[in-house]
């Protein structure tokens, strides 16, 4: 497949707003391209492919030395995104005849050209490319694609194609590296299924259903177990003479960003639990984890100022056995005797809570705030481990939200499906200034909760009162109320305003109020306890400000 294929499938994605309409895409790309050009493409489509001598800076300098750094400069504010900028800036070389590379190739030609030649090989695959495939290009080499695919949905719509299970795939894909030929054979009835044999891969997590007030009204409290749902990230620990690996609940590998636990792995088993910063026994809010997140490495001091611990939840495998067909109560003995056998370090039990009756359990719910806690996971005693969302075995139930009325200050354009709508908003409240008058300050973003009505709604209100533009970013007339949602508020030293929220989501759009009668970043504060040495914050309360 050449660029070009590569680089319409893309566009058509972009521009494809469905998640159904994704998925016969890229099974008819699946069934209709050749090896291995699809194996690199679907590599490019999961973010698997990592050039490190190839520098976005690398392409930069090249359409600064074939245009003008000024003309570069200023059309770079104005598109606000690298690849674009330099696929629409690119002038045309009269007299090139070469065909497009393909995709194999420019892997091949990007991993042995040594370095000081590569700026010559980039210049002259752009030279053979139009627009929409110097883009595609320049995406494929510098990562980010932002198509709206997730390696997720990909592996759905090779399930798809295939007829083969979703879980199955997900149980080898972390077996197979790109551009997985052994993959495609057994897909298409072709070879055997790949076998990673003892390499630590990602097995699909059971997730849990949100529990609605009918739930509730059904539940039996014999028949069901209830636990904390701590409020980091969910993880997946995978050990033993394969080696190790730290797995997000979507499957993306996160070792690198948390060392300290991949070397406390020193076991053969598979265990299900949460990520925290854990100091003292406490678990820190979920702003203290973040400093942790989406670092390919780590420092030392990091380690020290935020340790991470695991608060586990269940055992999938001890060594080869696979417990995951045993019921919820028979994992659970199994993961505590294992757990006192092995002791493993910066690891614990994620405690079970005592409950007579759903009344008792709600009041347990309502006391979740003041702990770092996002609410209760309740699981029936006599369920599988089974991958995925299954209604009626697992149910989460999570504290009601806090809220704010907030000012819109700032929009951005979306990715996927939304990047023809502005459906990024920055919204902040008011504080006094030092003159006796009053300023917005922004306190949060938020990127859900909005209908499509309401989205086209505010997309065609910001482009009718935007009062001024920062690249991709416009700034707009003060005067929309939104009401936002959020699970948690802390302090943070990183944000203007002194204060992070966790998971901010729009309600409402409340024009029926002026933006005078927005909340101020007082009441915001009221929300949030005073920090100790280590930085620590809680949201104090819950419910409506006032």
């Amino acid at each position: 497949m050449s660029v070009p294929a590569f680089a319409a499938l893309l566009e058509r994605l972009v521009f494809t707003p469905g998640r159904n309409a994704k998925l016969a895409l890229l099974r008819d790309w699946f069934a209709t391209q050749p090896d291995p050009d699809r194996g690199v493409g679907l590599a490019a489509l999961t973010e698997e492919l990592v050039f490190t001598a190839a520098k976005p800076w690398v392409i930069r300098d090249l359409a600064v030395a074939r245009t003008d750094p000024v003309l570069f400069a200023l059309s770079h504010d104005y598109v606000g995104d690298l690849a674009e900028t330099v696929a629409l800036i690119w002038p045309v070389r009269a007299g090139v005849n070469a065909a497009p590379p393909d995709l194999a190739e420019v892997v091949e030609a990007l991993e042995l050209t040594p370095k000081p030649e590569l700026p010559a090989l980039i210049a002259g695959w752009l030279d053979t490319l139009d627009a929409s495939g110097r883009l595609a290009l320049i995406k494929l080499i510098t990562g980010g694609l932002r198509v709206g695919v997730s390696g997720r949905l990909a592996r759905v719509a090779l399930a798809e194609w295939s007829g083969q299970p979703v879980e199955a795939i997900e149980e080898v894909w972390h077996g197979v590296a790109p551009p997985y030929l052994p993959l495609f054979r057994w897909l298409e009835g072709k070879g055997e299924k790949p076998d990673p044999r003892e390499a630590p891969v990602f097995r699909p997590l059971m997730l849990a259903h949100p529990l609605e007030d009918a739930d509730v009204a059904a539940l039996d409290p014999a028949q069901w177990r209830a636990e904390w749902k701590w409020d980091g990230i969910r993880v997946q620990l995978t050990a033993g003479p394969g080696g190790r690996r730290l797995w997000s609940r979507g499957g993306e590998d996160v070792s690198g960003a948390f060392p300290e636990i991949v070397e406390a792995m020193d076991f053969h088993a598979v265990l299900d639990g949460e990520l925290l910063v854990i100091r003292d026994g406490a678990v820190a809010p979920f702003a203290d984890l973040q400093q942790r997140l989406n670092r390919k490495q780590v420092t030392a001091r990091m380690m020290r100022d935020f340790p991470v611990g695991v608060r586990l939840y269940d055992l999938l495998f001890e060594g080869a056995e696979d417990l995951r067909p045993l019921p919820f109560d028979a994992r659970r003995a199994r993961l505590e005797e294992w757990v006192a056998r092995v002791a493993p370090a910066r690891m614990d039990l994620s405690a079970q809570i005592a409950f007579g009756s759903v009344a008792q359990l709600s009041e347990i719910r309502d006391g979740a705030r003041a702990a770092s806690i996002e609410g209760l996971m309740l699981k029936r005693a006599d369920s599988a481990y089974v991958a995925g969302r299954q209604k009626g075995l697992w149910w989460k139930w999570k504290r009601d939200p806090l809220s704010i009325d907030a000012v819109l200050m700032y929009a951005q354009r979306g990715h996927g499906k939304r990047s023809s709508f502005y459906s990024d908003y920055t919204f902040g409240l008011w504080r006094p200034t030092e003159g006796g008058g009053e300023e917005l300050v922004p306190v949060g973003k938020a990127y859900s909760g909005y209908t499509d009505e309401e989205l086209v709604w505010l997309d065609r209100w910001i482009r009718n009162h935007t009062t001024g533009r920062f690249g991709p970013v416009r700034e707009v007339e003060k005067a929309l109320v939104l009401e936002v949602i959020f699970d948690a508020a802390q302090l943070s030293t990183r944000h203007k305003s002194g204060v992070a929220l966790r998971f901010p989501r729009i309600a409402r759009i409340r024009t029926d109020k002026p933006a005078g009668e927005a909340d101020r970043l007082e009441n915001l504060m009221s929300y949030v306890e005073a920090r100790g040495a280590e930085g620590e914050g809680r949201a104090r309360r819950p419910g409506r400000l006032p």
